[in-house]
Protein backbone atom coordinates (compact mmCIF):
# COMPACT_ATOMS: atom_id res chain seq x y z
CA UNK A 1 0.00 0.00 0.00
CA UNK A 2 1.26 3.44 -0.92
CA UNK A 3 1.66 5.46 2.31
CA UNK A 4 1.60 8.72 0.29
CA UNK A 5 -2.03 7.88 -0.44
CA UNK A 6 -2.86 8.85 3.16
CA UNK A 7 -0.44 11.77 3.62
CA UNK A 8 -1.83 15.24 2.85
CA UNK A 9 0.36 17.71 1.00
CA UNK A 10 -2.08 20.63 1.32
CA UNK A 11 -5.40 21.15 3.16
CA UNK A 12 -7.58 24.19 2.60
CA UNK A 13 -10.86 25.54 1.25
CA UNK A 14 -11.76 25.28 -2.42
CA UNK A 15 -11.48 28.53 -4.39
CA UNK A 16 -15.19 29.22 -3.85
CA UNK A 17 -14.91 28.21 -0.14
CA UNK A 18 -17.78 25.74 -0.61
CA UNK A 19 -15.74 22.67 0.29
CA UNK A 20 -12.59 21.42 1.98
CA UNK A 21 -9.91 20.32 -0.45
CA UNK A 22 -7.10 17.92 0.41
CA UNK A 23 -4.23 17.41 -1.99
CA UNK A 24 -2.58 14.10 -1.15
CA UNK A 25 1.14 13.36 -1.48
CA UNK A 26 0.36 10.88 -4.29
CA UNK A 27 -1.05 13.77 -6.37
CA UNK A 28 -4.76 13.03 -5.91
CA UNK A 29 -7.14 15.77 -4.71
CA UNK A 30 -10.25 15.08 -2.61
CA UNK A 31 -13.09 17.56 -2.05
CA UNK A 32 -15.61 17.34 0.78
CA UNK A 33 -18.62 19.53 1.48
CA UNK A 34 -19.10 20.55 5.12
CA UNK A 35 -22.41 18.66 5.31
CA UNK A 36 -20.76 15.50 3.99
CA UNK A 37 -17.94 15.75 6.56
CA UNK A 38 -20.29 16.49 9.46
CA UNK A 39 -22.50 13.56 8.52
CA UNK A 40 -19.44 11.26 8.35
CA UNK A 41 -18.26 12.14 11.87
CA UNK A 42 -16.67 9.00 13.35
CA UNK A 43 -17.09 9.92 17.04
CA UNK A 44 -18.91 7.76 19.61
CA UNK A 45 -21.79 10.24 19.64
CA UNK A 46 -22.40 9.71 15.92
CA UNK A 47 -21.51 6.01 15.61
CA UNK A 48 -22.49 3.27 18.08
CA UNK A 49 -19.23 2.08 19.66
CA UNK A 50 -20.40 -1.52 20.05
CA UNK A 51 -22.03 -2.13 16.66
CA UNK A 52 -20.36 0.46 14.44
CA UNK A 53 -23.85 1.51 13.31
CA UNK A 54 -24.18 5.17 12.40
CA UNK A 55 -26.55 6.88 14.85
CA UNK A 56 -26.35 10.37 13.34
CA UNK A 57 -29.14 10.66 10.78
CA UNK A 58 -28.85 12.89 7.69
CA UNK A 59 -32.06 14.71 8.60
CA UNK A 60 -30.45 15.73 11.92
CA UNK A 61 -27.64 17.65 10.18
CA UNK A 62 -28.50 21.17 9.03
CA UNK A 63 -27.82 21.75 5.33
CA UNK A 64 -25.84 24.91 6.16
CA UNK A 65 -23.56 23.31 8.76
CA UNK A 66 -19.98 24.53 8.45
CA UNK A 67 -16.72 24.36 10.38
CA UNK A 68 -15.93 27.24 12.68
CA UNK A 69 -12.43 25.82 13.25
CA UNK A 70 -10.34 23.09 11.68
CA UNK A 71 -7.40 21.82 13.72
CA UNK A 72 -4.70 19.24 13.25
CA UNK A 73 -4.64 16.32 15.67
CA UNK A 74 -0.98 15.38 15.83
CA UNK A 75 0.29 14.42 12.40
CA UNK A 76 -2.50 11.97 11.63
CA UNK A 77 -5.92 13.64 11.69
CA UNK A 78 -8.14 16.72 11.65
CA UNK A 79 -10.78 17.84 14.13
CA UNK A 80 -13.62 20.26 13.45
CA UNK A 81 -15.59 22.67 15.61
CA UNK A 82 -18.93 22.64 13.78
CA UNK A 83 -21.50 25.44 13.63
CA UNK A 84 -24.05 23.06 15.22
CA UNK A 85 -21.87 22.85 18.36
CA UNK A 86 -20.42 19.41 17.67
CA UNK A 87 -16.66 19.02 18.14
CA UNK A 88 -15.76 15.51 19.34
CA UNK A 89 -14.95 13.82 16.03
CA UNK A 90 -11.38 13.03 15.03
CA UNK A 91 -11.00 12.46 11.29
CA UNK A 92 -7.79 10.47 10.60
CA UNK A 93 -6.23 11.18 7.21
CA UNK A 94 -6.72 7.54 6.16
CA UNK A 95 -10.44 7.86 7.03
CA UNK A 96 -10.70 11.06 4.95
CA UNK A 97 -9.01 9.48 1.94
CA UNK A 98 -11.33 6.48 2.14
CA UNK A 99 -14.26 8.91 2.41
CA UNK A 100 -13.38 10.41 -0.98
CA UNK A 101 -16.20 9.45 -3.34
CA UNK A 102 -14.59 10.33 -6.66
CA UNK A 103 -14.57 7.56 -9.29
CA UNK A 104 -10.81 6.95 -8.86
CA UNK A 105 -11.07 6.41 -5.09
CA UNK A 106 -14.33 4.45 -5.33
CA UNK A 107 -12.59 2.10 -7.74
CA UNK A 108 -9.54 1.62 -5.50
CA UNK A 109 -11.65 0.89 -2.39
CA UNK A 110 -13.75 -1.66 -4.26
CA UNK A 111 -10.66 -3.56 -5.41
CA UNK A 112 -9.22 -3.64 -1.88
CA UNK A 113 -6.33 -1.19 -2.25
Amino acid sequence: MNKDRFRPRHIGPTSDAAALEIEWADGHTSRFTPWELRLACPCAGCVDEMTGRRTLRPEDVESGVHPLEINYVGRYALSFQWSDGHSTGIYPFEFLRRLCSCPECSESTSDGS
